[in-house]
């Protein structure tokens, strides 16, 4: 059962003060907070586990692998992967999508094509766009509507016998759009082209099977699902990543090596140059450990009440106009004031202890499309609750009517 006090209570910067004020943060699509398990499991390794993996003979080095390598099936079995080679650590889900741009882009050809969306943050437009120009492909996105959803009808135009890849966010960082991956999925596969799925603001929220959604690739970040920063997760299907090119190389990534050539390491090696963010792949798996231990149903509701009580409360102030207003979202509210300057509004609400996100949110076609420079961000997690709610919207008013006089 979903216990708002019990999980409060395992995250101990929710207990801190901003000036004479306590913490509200709302800046979750940014980074989550991180619950004691994740913050022990990292003072664990370093005080009486560092060592480096793969290669030592020694204890400590062969607890380190150990520990290190069961995060991997930690993560295999978070996500249904078929194998645990199918899980490759990096340094976050830009890392996974650079490193998957640039090693398909290796097998691409002129003219192949690559899809993407209108709302894609720019970790997922620009490592598109510079393989594209590199190797002279075509890239066309997915439009999307006044309300902030894909226009999918617009996907069966654009697909054609030349497209080889699809990336698609599952959910939106600056409108909170859950978007349908699994019909695009569909579309994609009857031409032959493969689909990677943009998890970064949705591993968090929901349950992902990958074997049941079928995509050929899946990225999210450890930061976000209350892991520590710097930690990322590329999944490919086995078939598909043995089929591509290393992308650095180094370390764990060779098999052999002579002055004339070097070949290279099996799954996942191969795609993991150098020496990893070991206590960092831990404690993502720790704090992966523990989100299934915790009532994620139960999670879930209670995230979208709070985004339900927010959208109504946040209605009755004069002059708000709300970006995303997809019928599945997740819970995250963008938001602008007449009259009043976003980051006016940011710094007003900081005052009062409360931390939202002001800009564009690495958004900027999304803004264009929308004609603004960017919105305030509210984006909630499962330890906020309803009383803060009512502090937030008490304290927007506040700053509202400072601002306007």
């Amino acid at each position: 059962m979903f216990n708002i006090d019990d999980i409060r209570a395992q995250f101990p910067i929710l207990s801190r003060q901003v000036g004479k004020y306590p913490l509200v943060y709302f800046d979750n699509g940014a980074t989550a907070q991180k619950p004691l398990q994740v913050i022990e499991e990292i003072n664990q390794y370093y005080s009486d586990e560092n060592a480096n993996i793969h290669r030592g003979v020694h204890f400590l080095s062969q607890l380190a692998t150990e520990k290190y390598e069961q995060a991997r099936n930690t993560i295999q079995q978070f996500i249904n992967a078929h194998h645990a080679h199918e899980i490759i650590f990096t340094s976050g889900t830009t890392g996974s999508i650079n490193l998957v741009a640039s090693s398909i882009g290796k097998l691409l050809n002129p003219g192949d094509e690559i899809i993407i969306t209108q709302m894609e943050h720019h970790s997922n437009i620009v490592p598109w766009q510079m393989i594209a120009e590199e190797k002279n492909l075509k890239l066309k996105y997915i439009p999307i509507t006044p309300g902030g959803e894909l226009e999918l009808k617009a996907l069966d135009e654009l697909i054609t016998e030349k497209t080889k890849l699809i990336s698609v966010v599952h959910v939106s960082n600056s409108l909170g759009t859950i978007n349908p991956i699994e019909q695009i999925i569909e579309k994609a596969h009857k031409v032959g082209a493969w689909v990677m799925a943009d998890a970064a603001q949705s591993i968090q929220h929901e349950p992902i099977d990958v074997q049941k959604l079928d995509c050929d690739f899946l990225v999210f970040s450890g930061h976000k699902i209350f892991g520590p920063t710097g930690t990322g997760i590329l999944y490919g299907k086995e078939k598909i990543l043995d089929q591509l090119p290393p992308y650095q190389g180094g370390g764990d990534m060779i098999k052999t090596v002579t002055m004339e050539k070097t070949t290279y390491n099996e799954l996942p090696h191969k795609f993991e140059a150098g020496t990893p963010h070991i206590s960092g792949g831990i404690a993502m798996a720790s704090a992966i450990n523990w989100l299934q231990n915790i009532d994620r149903a139960g999670a879930l509701s209670h995230e979208q009440n709070l985004l339900k009580k927010a959208t109504d409360e946040i209605q009755k102030i004069e002059g708000i106009k709300i970006f995303g207003t997809a019928k599945s979202k997740a819970a995250i509210l963008s938001f602008l004031i007449d009259g009043t300057h976003p980051y006016d509004i940011g710094t007003l609400l900081n005052q009062q202890g409360i931390a939202v996100r002001t800009g564009h949110h690495c958004t900027q076609p999304v803004m264009d499309y929308f004609g603004i420079p960017g919105t305030i961000r509210a984006s909630f997690s499962l330890y906020n609750t309803a009383d803060e709610i009512d502090y937030f919207i008490k304290a927007l008013d506040k700053a509202v009517n400072m601002l306007r006089g």
